[in-house]
């Protein structure tokens, strides 16, 4: 009867780490030179009284990318029952080096690139973004803190727009940093959570990087002190999985960019230019839907 018991506990122990592991991987995916595009498009009905942006963050979303992705739809009342697309498919951005943080301004996401054994991984997460005049500078950085419950020391800057504010804001639901932070060698910059999720996937910080509350606390776990982090805009990415050719483009208007010329120059460079279909190219670059779109001959 005791060995019975133990089996039956063993066996409901091993369940449930077999659900967390499924579970929490479902938001890690792996990659290749050969396989640049990861995850899949889903669509899910909206339920009444949903908004897009509630949608955006249950599937772990930005704002933008649940938008561009349903045009004509409106973002407050989608309406109940209604067929919306949910964009859970990327192409991995164009890095030297895949190795810790990469951050794409053109489409207000974070990617954090790591090994397992001999597996490369990568799991990735929706940001808010600096407002114009207060963008979100570019460069190759390095994490130098870590910080769990931070205190905001609120700039001069943001001062001015607001006397209000005290000089520093402790830890707790009004301070707009969240629950954890991870600070750039660009001191002035950190990948923060925030007080306010609406702004995940939108330009509204002053700068800094925000995640959802309940996102920052899974990058903050991976991220060791040290890590790379390169912040870059590439508002399109060129991709392939199965031996077919992707494009993933985004709306950018800090950027003056011809965007086929843009998009050649990147076929060109892997080497793929003959296996696309112009077409389809074009139509994927009006069309900035924000999703992986098949454009091979």
């Amino acid at each position: 009867m005791m060995i019975s018991g133990i089996r039956i506990l063993f066996l409901f122990t091993f369940l449930i780490f077999v659900f967390m592991v499924s579970s929490s991987g479902a938001e890690v995916y792996s990659y290749s030179k050969e396989s640049t595009v990861i995850g899949s498009i889903k669509t899910y009905k909206v339920k009444e009284g949903e908004s897009l942006i509630e949608i955006a963050r249950d599937f772990d979303l930005g704002y933008y990318e649940i938008v561009d992705a349903n045009p004509g739809l409106d973002p407050f009342v989608p309406g109940t029952g209604v067929s919306v697309k949910i964009p859970k498919s990327w192409v991995i951005p164009e890095v030297i080096s895949y190795d810790g943080i990469v951050i794409n301004l053109s489409e207000m996401r974070l990617y954090y690139f790591f090994k397992q054994k001999e597996s490369l991984l990568v799991r990735t997460f929706p940001i808010g973004i600096g407002d114009e005049g207060t963008d979100t500078p570019t460069g190759k950085f390095r994490v130098i803190e870590k910080l769990v419950k931070p205190s905001w020391h609120v700039p001069e800057s943001i001062k001015k727009e607001k006397p209000e504010l005290p000089k520093v804001v402790l830890p707790g639901p009004d301070n707009p940093l969240g629950s954890h932070a991870l600070r750039l060698s660009l001191s002035s910059i950190l990948i923060h959570g925030t007080n306010k999720p609406w702004g995940v996937g939108r330009r509204v910080s002053h700068g800094c990087i925000r995640l959802y509350p309940e996102d920052i606390p899974k990058l903050f776990q991976l991220v060791p002190k040290g890590a790379k982090v390169t912040i870059t805009r590439q508002p399109i990415k060129v991709g392939i999985r199965n031996s077919k050719v992707y494009a993933e483009v985004h709306k950018d208007d800090f950027m003056n960019l011809n965007y086929f010329n843009e998009a050649v120059t990147l076929l060109r460079k892997k080497n793929l230019l003959k296996k696309v279909n112009n077409e389809k190219v074009y139509r994927a670059i009006n069309e900035k839907s924000g999703i992986p779109v098949e454009i091979s001959n």
